[in-house]
Parts: C-alpha cells; structure tokens; sequence
C-alpha cells in the first residue's frame, strides 16, 4: 500500500526539511569514485571538482573491512573540502544489513549536512528499504538543522531488486535515480561471468547454416540489455535518473566507450567513473552530438510550440520528434552551463 498523496510529500520528522516536488536540474554525466580511506586519493578531490560533474566518496565494496573506519571519517573530510564547489557530492554507503552501516549514515549526516546531495543506498531489494531510509533521514536531517532534503540512489545488484525495480522507484520523494551493478546481480542470478558489465565472448547469436562448409557468421551481445531497459523505463516512469554504473575492463577504453554509449541512447543519463581515464570518455559519450543538437535546434525553430508538420532535410517532423528534440537541446544546455567549449559548439 502506498501513501496519500498529499502525505507524500510531507516531511517525516517535525523539523525536517520538505521533501522535494522535482528533482534539481544538475548535469551528472559521472559519477567519480573516490576511495575515500586513502588519504592521497582524497587529497586531489578539490583539484578534480572542476573536472566531473559527480564525486562519490566510496565506503563500501573495494573498501578493506579494517579501512571502514578510516574511509567514513575520509568522506567527511573531503565533503568538508568541497564546500563551496560546483560538484555534487555523494556516498556509497555499505548495506543496509552490515555492521557499518548505522555509523555511515549518522556519522556522514552529521559531519556533512547539507554539503552531502545523494546517498547511494546498495543492494536495495524492494520498496522496504528505501522507506527504511527515508524515515532514518529526515529523523538525522531534523536533529542536525539541515535545510534541503538527502536524496537517495539505489543500486540495482539482486534478482529481487531488479523484478521489484518500479516499487523502488516510485517509494520516496527522495528516490534520486538507480545505478545497476553487475557484478552483485551476476551472482545474484547465479550467471557464469566475472565480467563487471559490458557484453560477452559467450553470449552470442549466429546466422543460420550457409550450407555445406558455409561461414556462420556470429555477433557478441549484451548481458544486461533487458535489465537495463526495465530499469529505464522504471526511472523514466518516476521521472527520476537511470545511471549505467561500473565498467570494470580499465584498460579497454573501447569497449568502455560503447558500453557508455549504448546505455546513453536507451535514456541513462551518465555512467560510474572508476579511473581517472573514464572521466573522459564518459563527457564524450554523454555530450550530445553537435550536429544532431543543431539539427535538433532547427526543429524547435521550426515548430515553436511542437504542434503541426515541418520537412527538414526531406525528414518529417512532428510533435513525437519536437519532443525528442526537446530532450537534446536541453541537454545541451546543461552540458553548455558547465563546458564553454561546448557552449561554442552548440552555439548556445
């Protein structure tokens, strides 16, 4: 059962902050993992604050069990250097069920306030666990004074997450957007593959027989590709953010750029960063294309208030493709607020 709507959106504890009616408008094109337990790693943080949209400060997988400590107490360390900057900054806490997991939560609230903008929550299984938050939350915002609420970001990493996906979505005003993790979901379903994302030599598809000592041709496919359409369609359906998570292969750039790629054109609107060198690849794949932002322009010029008929290049353009128009060019915008060189190449 579900909330009143006019319950919904009231705060859970006396003295906590509203909760949000719209998502804020900000550009996550990455999400930068920072381990934040090591101290020469966290030190670079302010200096790369101008280079991603997203710091994350990293308290559970990857993370040694006698590092958790340090880790927490590194998260609030770095958030405090970061006030001030035009970053947003988020913490991957550990479990829901793990012994950290009470001290994350109240310690990076508590230290951090309202510098801290997401907390992604792992190994959410359904609805369940994001109420659990959300009324942890706002009792922690209401004690320590906070005046804008702490969204949450769920990672989709079990069975039970993924076929419960849209409870998910739909169960807070908080509910920020959801990565997919592939590792945890592989071992979830019990799939052969130590793979972190991206496709597999093993999962194919080959032609029919050419006939007799013919060449079959054979194509590499997409592990994840039904997981992430039902998680886009989930986000889209709670206008909330679909985000593609880990690519793990550092030293394949390539198979990274499509991987990206492929997750910006079904709607996910940026990726994980676990290495400096995807920072970049990831501002490549998830910048709209100039020329398709141009061509995209001309069709709002061309139909102002998206009703009607235009040709354009011998391509018809109708209210469906004002609104997919519509989706780049704001984009865009968003890109050019941040990167004048592609404020320039947009000409915005």
């Amino acid at each position: 059962m579900t909330k009143p709507p006019r319950q919904f959106f009231s705060p859970l504890a006396t003295g906590a902050p509203a909760p949000l009616r719209e998502l804020p408008t900000t550009l996550e094109r990455m999400i930068h993992f920072v381990p934040s337990h090591l101290e020469k790693v966290r030190a670079k943080a302010p200096d790369m604050a101008s280079q991603v949209d997203v710091l994350l400060a990293n308290l559970e997988d990857a993370i040694p069990a006698d590092a958790k400590d340090a880790a927490r107490a590194g998260a609030v360390e770095m958030g405090q250097a970061l006030k001030g900057k035009a970053v947003g900054y988020w913490s991957r806490i550990n479990a829901l069920n793990s012994p950290w997991h009470l001290d994350d939560v109240t310690e990076l609230v508590a230290g951090l306030g309202d510098r801290l903008d997401v907390i992604m929550v792992p190994k959410v299984e359904g609805p369940w666990d994001i109420h659990y938050m959300d009324q942890f939350l706002a009792l922690l915002e209401a004690k320590h004074g906070l005046t804008k609420p702490i969204l949450l970001h769920a990672l989709l990493e079990t069975a039970q997450g993924v076929a419960n996906v849209e409870a998910i979505c739909g169960a807070s005003p908080r509910m920020q957007g959801i990565s997919l993790g592939p590792a945890d979901l592989a071992a979830s379903r019990k799939m052969k593959t130590t793979r972190v994302g991206g496709g597999h030599p093993g999962y194919r598809v080959i032609s029919d027989p050419a006939g007799e000592g013919g060449a079959r041709e054979s194509a590499q496919q997409d592990l994840w590709h039904y997981t992430f359409a039902k998680m886009v369609d989930a986000c889209a359906m709670h206008d909330i953010k679909p985000f593609y998570g880990p690519f793990g292969a550092i030293d394949d750039p390539e198979a990274c750029e499509q991987q990206f790629r492929n997750a910006f054109l079904m709607g996910c609107v940026g990726a994980w960063s676990l290495h400096p060198s995807q920072i970049a690849i990831a501002k490549k794949v998830f910048n709209p294309d100039v020329d398709e932002v141009k061509f995209a322009m001309r069709i709002l010029e061309a139909m102002p208030d998206g009703s009607g008929v235009a040709m354009l290049d011998g391509k018809m353009q109708d209210d469906a493709t004002w609104k997919q128009a519509k989706v780049m060019v704001d984009l865009a915008k968003l890109v050019a607020s941040k990167d004048p060189e592609m404020a320039k190449a947009y000409g915005l």
